[in-house]
């Protein structure tokens, strides 16, 4: 969601910088560019490491907190992320939300969106392994396989922004999709590298899925 849907990068980085300032400490990008795509209990932790005096908890409920309020003033979405959507919502093509957000603030992200693309949410809250682990691409999988017992991880493609969050698409053994945006990353075997979503369709997916199974990304 965050850097691949919308662009809330840096909503949650000023969060950062003011609550390590708070706490009489320093924080640049460098270090914000660390936690892109962790868990939010990992970037809790290391904002203990930087001198922040409050509980993991206490740290998630003040970021998470700061970046709701901003994406109530304005939703940044990334180019072409609603006009995919819309085309998978309209080819029939089951979408499923897979974030290191919470359950709240991932809402405020959907609940801004056209129509219901999304079938269900993985949270960041709903899962005892956060990304890098496979454990929210797995547990999504197998939801989507609750109602159709055919559909396997072959079927399946994850579109990610960043280093962590492609670790856990393809440990998870889903077709895997990087597009780049706070963190660079160069092409690499085993994903598909976009520099965009802008004029992508369910075509563009398929044809990853495709290539895929026939180990054309290898």
């Amino acid at each position: 969601m965050d850097g691949t849907l919308v662009d809330t990068e840096p909503y949650w980085i000023q969060a950062e910088k003011d609550l390590v300032k708070a706490h009489g400490g320093t924080w640049t990008d460098e270090h914000a560019m660390t936690l892109v795509g962790q868990a939010l209990g990992t970037s809790a932790g290391i904002l203990q490491e930087a001198g922040v005096d409050l509980s993991v908890r206490e740290i998630i409920d003040f970021l998470s907190g700061q970046v709701m309020d901003r994406v109530r003033q304005d939703v940044p979405w990334r180019p072409g992320a609603r006009e995919l959507l819309h085309d998978l919502w309209q080819n029939d093509v089951r979408c499923a939300l897979v974030t290191m957000s919470e359950g709240p603030m991932a809402r405020e992200i959907v609940d801004a969106l056209d129509h219901p693309y999304f079938e269900f949410l993985i949270t960041g809250d709903m899962v005892a392994n956060g990304k890098p682990h496979p454990e929210p691409y797995l547990a999504a999988v197998e939801r989507l396989q609750a109602t159709d017992p055919d559909l396997g991880i072959s079927n399946c493609v994850a579109l990610e922004d960043s280093v962590p969050g492609v670790a856990s698409a393809m440990a998870s053994g889903v077709a895997t999709i990087a597009i780049p945006h706070a963190v660079p990353m160069a092409p690499a075997a085993g994903r598909a590298t976009w520099t965009t979503l802008a004029g992508r369709g369910a075509l563009d997916l398929r044809l990853v899925v495709a290539q895929h199974a026939d180990g054309g990304l290898a």
